[in-house]
């Protein structure tokens, strides 16, 4: 008889077996970089907002802060506008971005004051924390869920 080139059944299946238990470990720190990601990307983008906000209301003093998302981005842009001033991208005046819901709600006439809240899209699965920020552009953080961002939040340090 020739003798046969190739694998047994048992030696294939101790390579999968073996290739199983080191994905069964990478997974979960794959997981948990991608929350972290997610969680870096709704901070600079919280940043953002308040940049933005901040040369919103230095360019539309008339206007005050901006009320909407929408009236931070535009598409039109030539010339920037009170309506579409075009100080952030279309994806994050959408409301979502990277795993994150963002709120923007303004009060006062002309606008005063403003408030930002980023929520995980999916909690604990896009991000395990919430995030905020309001006039004063100090970027605050939560373990639950955020309905009003005040003073009494952690700030992010």
């Amino acid at each position: 008889m020739k003798k046969q080139k190739g694998f047994s059944l048992i030696e294939l299946l101790i390579v999968v077996a073996i290739i199983l238990i080191i994905a069964s470990m990478a997974i979960p720190n794959l997981l948990r970089a991608r929350m972290s990601a997610n969680e870096a990307s709704a901070v600079g983008a919280v940043r953002t907002l308040n940049a933005a906000e901040i040369s919103y209301n230095s360019a539309y003093p008339t206007v005050g802060y901006a009320a909407t998302l929408g009236a931070l981005s535009g598409t039109a842009c030539n010339p920037p506008s009170a309506a579409s001033a075009c100080l952030i991208d279309t994806q994050l005046a959408s409301g979502t971005k990277n795993g994150y819901t963002y709120a923007l709600t303004a009060t006062g006439e002309p606008v005063s004051t403003y408030e930002i809240i980023a929520s995980p899209t999916v909690p604990n699965q896009t991000g395990v924390r919430y995030f905020c920020s309001f006039a004063d552009a100090v970027v605050r953080y939560a373990e639950s869920a955020i309905t009003n961002c005040d003073g009494s939040i952690t700030p992010l340090q």
